[in-house]
C-alpha cells in the first residue's frame, strides 16, 4: 500500500454569526453553546483528535474570543478547583486542553462564505493535505468517528475524500449531492456534484455531511474562485474545479449526524447526548417519557 502524506492539521471555521440562534448568539457563539455539558465545538475537536489530528486551526470573526479563551489555561478557575480540593474537575479540564503550540487562530474579516473561511488558513496549512471540520455537526457513532473512517480511507487512497449520507431520495433537494462511481474501500468515485438540485434530478442520494481532507492545491482554486449562491466564495465550487484535475473520493458515514446550525438539530443532539450520559440518562429518560405523556416533568 502507498504511503500519502499525513493529515495533520484540521481546519474549524467558526466565523459565522449564528443568526438562527439569536438572541443567544449576540453574547454567546453558537460554536460555544453546551450540549448536556460540553460547548458544541469540544464534540467536534475530541472528533478530530480520535483521527489523530495534531494541530487545530480555527478561522474566527469578530467577537469569537470566547473560544480562544476556551482552548486556553483558566488559572483563576483552577486555583479555587485546587483550593476545594476539585480533583476529578482538575483532571477533566486538563484532558480536554491542547497541548501548547498545537492550536491556531486566525481571522476572516468579511463574511465571504465557506470557501473564503478556508482559504483564509492556507498560510497556517501550509503545502500539506488537512482535515475540514464544519463546526455544527456532532457525529456519534458506535464505532469509530467520522473523521477517524476518512483518515483509514484517506491511508489507502489518498486524494480527496468527503464524507456524505444517505437521505431519502425525495429529500436529496434539499442537500449538496454527489454522483456515485467505483467503489474504493468505504466509499466511492465521486463522479461530479451538484448544490440542491431540482426535485426528480439528483445524481443520487448521497449528500455532503460537512466532513472533508481536502490536498493543498485546493487554495489555489478559491484564491481566485468567483463568488457562487448566496453572493459567497463556495467550497464546493472549489472543489468541483478541483476535481478536473484530482480524484475526489467519498467517504460513506453511517453514524449519527446532528445539525446543531438548526434549533431541531441541537436538540436533538441534547436529547441523544443526554440519554447516554452516565449523570443524565436515567432521570432524563423518565422525564422525557413524562412529557410525552402528558404528565410533565417526572
Amino acid at each position: 500500500m502507498a504511503e500519502h502524506k499525513k493529515v495533520r492539521k484540521a481546519v474549524f471555521p467558526v466565523a459565522g454569526l449564528g443568526t438562527r440562534f439569536l438572541p443567544a448568539t449576540k453574547a454567546v457563539p453558537k460554536e460555544m453553546l453546551t450540549v448536556v455539558d460540553k460547548p458544541i465545538i469540544q464534540y467536534v475537536v475530541d472528533e478530530a483528535l480520535e483521527a489523530g489530528i495534531e494541530h487545530f486551526v480555527f478561522v474566527t470573526g469578530r467577537n469569537k474570543h470566547i473560544i480562544e479563551d476556551y482552548f486556553d489555561i483558566h488559572f483563576e478557575l483552577e486555583q479555587t478547583l485546587r483550593e476545594r480540593s476539585k480533583n476529578a474537575e482538575i483532571t477533566l479540564l486538563a484532558g480536554q486542553l491542547p497541548k501548547a503550540g498545537t492550536v491556531s487562530f486566525t481571522r476572516q474579516q468579511e463574511p465571504l462564505g465557506l470557501g473564503h473561511a478556508v482559504w483564509c488558513a492556507r498560510e497556517i496549512i501550509g503545502d500539506e493535505p488537512f482535515a475540514l471540520l464544519l463546526p455544527d455537526m456532532i457525529m456519534k457513532s458506535e464505532a469509530k468517528g467520522c473523521m477517524k473512517g476518512m483518515i483509514d480511507l484517506y491511508a489507502q487512497s489518498g486524494g480527496n475524500i468527503i464524507a456524505v449520507e444517505e437521505c431519502a431520495p425525495d429529500q436529496a433537494h434539499k442537500y449538496g449531492i454527489v454522483g456515485v462511481g467505483d467503489a474504493i474501500g468505504d466509499g466511492f468515485r465521486i463522479t461530479g456534484m451538484v448544490e440542491k438540485p431540482a426535485k426528480g434530478t439528483a445524481p443520487s442520494n448521497f449528500f455532503i455531511n460537512g466532513r472533508y481532507i481536502l490536498q493543498p492545491e485546493v487554495f489555489k482554486i478559491l484564491e481566485t474562485q468567483e463568488r457562487g449562491a448566496g453572493n459567497e466564495i463556495q467550497l464546493t465550487d472549489g472543489i468541483a474545479a478541483l476535481m478536473r484535475d484530482e480524484r475526489v473520493l467519498a467517504y460513506r458515514y453511517a453514524g449519527q449526524r446532528y445539525d446543531c446550525g438548526s434549533k431541531l438539530g441541537y436538540l436533538q443532539a441534547t436529547a441523544a447526548i443526554g440519554l447516554k450520559h452516565p449523570e443524565t440518562a436515567e432521570g432524563f429518560r423518565a422525564s422525557l417519557a413524562g412529557l410525552l405523556e402528558g404528565r410533565g416533568l417526572a
